[in-house]
């Protein structure tokens, strides 16, 4: 009966996710364009730092919150889940608490790395295909 009665119909979630991942882009260009104002960094650090949780949350409509966690922390990503997790936290105390802006940008970039690998890790052999055509690279 609880779960009859929280549970999203297919299209809810669809549009749950669609508004989460626009949201969380839109925060993250937002906080970009803000790094220019005086209180630019601060407001960088924040809109970016969110708009990555709110991206990276979305997709708890469409597979449920407890499921997302637990995919989250499987063995195959739980190091790139604590590395975005581990960036994010970086980043706002470079921003905040450091204030140290090149330290901030920095681990915004790593931010942004973790999150794209973290991302990888869904799409089957993704990541064994941006390691190959590295070191193929190198």
């Amino acid at each position: 009966q609880i779960s009859s009665a929280t549970s999203l119909s297919w299209s809810t979630r669809i549009q749950g996710f669609a508004i989460c991942f626009v949201l969380g882009f839109v925060f993250s260009i937002l906080g970009s364009a803000l790094i220019a104002l005086p209180k630019g960094l601060l407001l960088f650090a924040m809109f970016y730092t969110i708009g990555n949780l709110t991206s990276m949350g979305s997709t708890m409509f469409l597979m449920g919150p407890f499921r997302q966690i637990k995919k989250m922390f499987n063995e195959t990503r739980v190091l790139a889940t604590l590395g975005v997790f581990l960036f994010m936290i970086l980043t706002l105390l470079s921003a905040l608490w450091w204030k140290r802006a090149l330290l901030a940008v920095i681990f915004c970039i790593l931010q942004f790395l973790a999150f794209t690998w973290y991302s990888l890790s869904y799409i089957p052999y993704a990541r064994d295909m941006v390691r190959k055509t590295i070191t193929s690279c190198v």
